[in-house]
C-alpha cells in the first residue's frame, strides 16, 4: 500500500468515519472512498451496499469478480450518561462485545477511576462531552441518571444526530414526562419515537447486572438490523466503469 493512501485511512479510522479501501485484484491498484465521495462514484450503488452491510466483499465487474472492497468502519461505540451501578456493570459486557465504551457524567464523585477501573470517563455535562466526542452513525447514547437536568441534555443531543440507538433508563410514568419536556423542546413524535424507553429489551430484569444485559441486547439488536444486507435484485451486476 502506497504510504499516502496508508495515511489516508488512518485519517479516516481516528475521524471514525466510514471509507472503503478497493482493490483491482487483477493488478493490485488500490484507491480509498471516503464516505462523503461514496455517492459520486462510478460503482456507488455497490459502495452504499457494502457499507450498509459493513461486509468486505469481493465484487463483480463487467460480469467477472474483480474488485476487494474493504470496509473500513469504526468500531461501534457506547455514550453512557450516568456513572451508576448499571453502568459499572455494563462495561466490561460491552467490552466483550467489542464496544467503546465512554461514561459520562458531571458528577465527579461517580465518575471515578475506582468505580470504573480502566474506563474512559467524562466529567462534564453531557451536551458539553458529546458535542466534543462527537456523534456518528455507529454510536449509541443512553441515559441511565433519572435526573432530567442530566439526561434530558443528552437526549436531546442524540435525537438531533444520527446516532443508531438512543436509550433512557425508567418507567413508562417517567417516560411519559419526559416525552412532555421533549415535546416542550421542539421535538416532534418522530424523533421522540427513536427513544428506546423503558430501555433495554424485556427480559424481567432486576439487578443491574442484568439491566446492563437487557440494554446491550437491544443495542446489538438495533445495530446488527441496521446493518443487514438489503437483497440484491437477481442477475445485478454493475457495468465497467469508464475509464
Amino acid at each position: 500500500m502506497r504510504l499516502s493512501l496508508l495515511a489516508d485511512l488512518n485519517a479516516e479510522r481516528a475521524a471514525r468515519r466510514l471509507a472503503v479501501l478497493v482493490t483491482d485484484i487483477a493488478t493490485g491498484d488500490q484507491r480509498l472512498i471516503k464516505v462523503a465521495e461514496v455517492g459520486s462514484d462510478p460503482l456507488a450503488p455497490l459502495f452504499a451496499e457494502a457499507l450498509a452491510a459493513g461486509e468486505s466483499s469481493l465484487v463483480a465487474v463487467g460480469g467477472r469478480p474483480r474488485l476487494f472492497f474493504n470496509i473500513v468502519m469504526p468500531p461501534p461505540r457506547l455514550l453512557v450518561t450516568g456513572a451508576v451501578h448499571i453502568s459499572q456493570a455494563l462495561v466490561p459486557m460491552a467490552r466483550l462485545l467489542g464496544y467503546d465504551v465512554v461514561i459520562i457524567d458531571p458528577r465527579a464523585a461517580f465518575a471515578t477511576a475506582d468505580r470504573f477501573p480502566n474506563a474512559e470517563l467524562v466529567a462534564e455535562w453531557p451536551d458539553t462531552a458529546l458535542a466534543r466526542l462527537g456523534l456518528d452513525r455507529r454510536t449509541a447514547v443512553m441515559a441511565l441518571t433519572h435526573d432530567p437536568k442530566i439526561d434530558d441534555p443528552c437526549l436531546m443531543a442524540a435525537l438531533a444526530s444520527g446516532v443508531f440507538y438512543v436509550g433512557a433508563l425508567g418507567s413508562r410514568r417517567t417516560h411519559a414526562k419526559r416525552v412532555e419536556r421533549l415535546k416542550a423542546a421542539g421535538f416532534g413524535d418522530g424523533d421522540i419515537a427513536r427513544v428506546h424507553a423503558p430501555i433495554g429489551l424485556d427480559l424481567g430484569a432486576q439487578s443491574p447486572a442484568e439491566i446492563a444485559l437487557a440494554i446491550l441486547a437491544e443495542v446489538t439488536a438495533t445495530l446488527r438490523r441496521a446493518g443487514r444486507r438489503p437483497e440484491r435484485r437477481p442477475g445485478a451486476d454493475v457495468a465497467e466503469p469508464a475509464s
